[in-house]
């Protein structure tokens, strides 16, 4: 694989540890700048909204720009908007940051897995599950390096971290010389990712991305509440997602470009039958199982994001842009039906039901086509 491909997750890497960091932030955030911790919440929808917006608009911004200049533009706006964060006293002024971020991360990744995608157009699996990668390494290490950091020197520390984290790649990207290609056609693209397989695929990935978010978003209440474990077991099962979630990525991205079918058959499968345990499973079962459903998730989830690059061979950029908005779309659909169950008085156990739910719609999506074509 390219040196390249590394460095765009370096930068995938601070951009994930930016965007889930928050969870052990908020509650200073809120006392540091005079807000309730719900206001103070608000930070972290804002950044998912941005990011399910900013994925189509950002890529299709960056359609008039040669592909590193995009990349160190939507970079270096992200590291200034962490910058101005970490020295804020402003409340509003944090949460505009927050939607620029997630903006230029959104247009970052988009470019990122259209770059990937160019680089090795035969394994665009394993490229994908390289930047990926990036993602999960946020989940085990950044995330809780960025709580580690706000412990000990406040929480403005784990911003100019992230900050930080993103010098190297933006150095780097900057002397990467520029490759030569078409313009694109937003028209053209557009018209690509209109078809039918293309839809479908996205579809699928939004449905994968909710039933992982859905569990994962309540997975520290599950812990204590269903398994009935202490608090300070709540670390140890989200690294243990985590690790499973980069094994699945790692995993995936080997098999991705020659056995995709399968992967997503019978991985979805597995999944489905995971989730379902786990819903049903004693407390120290579930803590057994939690390392495989992120394995799982991630290894199909990612597998799932190559298949939306290759269905839409006419789209290299705005392709990218219209999965990450799936996957995001996903991440914000998965915690609302969980916390719609809860809700509803079902209990924490209801929300791994409705994972294995959008696993089920997930195959049935993969499925259908087939057989009405079949048919047809």
């Amino acid at each position: 694989m390219p040196f390249a491909l590394y460095l765009l997750a370096l930068a995938i890497f601070a951009q994930g540890t930016s965007e889930f960091m928050l969870a052990g932030l908020v509650p200073d955030i809120a006392g540091d700048l005079g807000v309730s911790v719900p206001a103070a919440g608000a930070l972290t929808s804002a950044f998912a909204a941005g990011m399910v917006v900013g994925a189509p608009a950002m890529a299709m911004l960056s359609l008039r720009w040669p592909r590193r200049r995009a990349l160190l533009v939507f970079l270096a706006v992200f590291m200034l908007v962490h910058v101005l964060a970490a020295v804020t006293s402003s409340f509003p002024v944090l949460l505009a940051t927050r939607v620029v971020g997630a903006l230029a991360n959104a247009g970052f990744l988009a470019v990122a897995l259209a770059t990937a995608s160019s680089m090795v157009p035969d394994a665009k699996g394993r490229a994908t599950s390289i930047l990926i990668g990036g993602v999960t390494l946020a989940c085990v290490v950044g995330v809780p390096a960025g709580a580690l950091l706000g412990q000990a020197w406040g929480w403005r520390a784990a911003f100019w971290a992230v900050a930080l984290i993103s010098v190297p790649a933006l150095v780097a990207i900057a002397r990467v010389p520029e490759s030569a290609s078409a313009r694109p056609r937003v028209g053209a693209e557009l018209r690509a990712l209109s078809e039918p397989r293309v839809v479908v695929s996205l579809l699928r990935a939004a449905l994968l991305n909710g039933a992982t978010f859905c569990t994962f978003t309540y997975l520290a209440s599950i812990v204590t509440e269903v398994a009935g474990l202490a608090e300070g077991w709540v670390p140890v099962v989200l690294a243990l997602f985590g690790l499973g979630s980069f094994a699945g990525v790692t995993l995936g991205g080997r098999l991705a470009d020659t056995r995709s079918g399968e992967l997503v058959a019978f991985g979805g499968a597995a999944l489905l039958v995971g989730w379902a345990l786990f819903a049903v499973a004693p407390g120290n079962v579930m803590i057994a199982l939690v390392f495989l459903l992120g394995a799982l998730s991630f290894g199909v989830g990612s597998t799932l994001i190559s298949r939306v690059l290759y269905a839409a061979p006419g789209a290299p950029t705005l392709g990218g842009g219209f999965a990450t908005a799936a996957l995001n779309v996903g991440a914000a659909l998965g915690p609302w039906l969980g916390g719609l169950a809860i809700g509803a008085g079902l209990g924490y156990r209801a929300v791994p039901w409705v994972s294995a739910l959008l696993v089920a719609l997930t195959l049935a999506v993969v499925w259908l086509p087939e057989r009405v074509r079949a048919r047809s």
